[in-house]
């Protein structure tokens, strides 16, 4: 009885050392997938367009300026029947190469909403397998343009 008791105080103490230890945040970098395109517009029309497409595609914007960023999220869901939520950041990025070119890059970031210990509430990156938002985003700019 003595050695049962033992047993379970010694498994209760690792169960709880393991759940109540802080780690450290993963790392996240190299977890984006970058595409990146020439279009052959000026700055402000570029700017315009790419406004309108993500728009359009009812992506959430949450930033825009008319130095050439755009981040915007696609919206939550969740994935195989798991209850935690998902969703994609895309951060557009353009660049003025020439008074008639310019340059697009389009970061795709998946999120995934959680806590850890370290953290309150919140979307975390996590590694991206699928570039299809941003590829869709592209042909758009490059088909409103022509």
């Amino acid at each position: 009885m003595k050695r049962l008791a033992i047993v379970h105080i010694v498994l209760l103490v690792a169960v709880v050392a393991g759940l109540g230890c802080a780690r450290a945040a993963r790392d996240t970098r190299g977890f984006a997938i970058l595409d990146e395109v020439t279009l052959n517009a000026p700055f402000d029309e570029a700017w315009q367009t790419t406004k309108a497409v993500l728009r359009e595609m009812e992506l959430d914007l949450y930033t825009r300026d008319k130095r050439g960023t755009f981040v915007a999220f696609s919206g939550m869901e969740r994935r195989y029947l798991v209850l935690t939520p998902h969703r994609t950041q895309i951060e557009v990025n353009l660049e003025s190469l020439t008074a008639d070119t310019t340059r697009m890059t389009i970061e795709t970031m998946d999120q995934v909403y959680g806590v850890t210990l370290l953290t309150h509430p919140d979307w975390h990156d996590r590694k991206t397998e699928d570039n299809a938002l941003a590829l869709e985003i592209i042909a758009a700019v490059q088909e409103r343009l022509s």
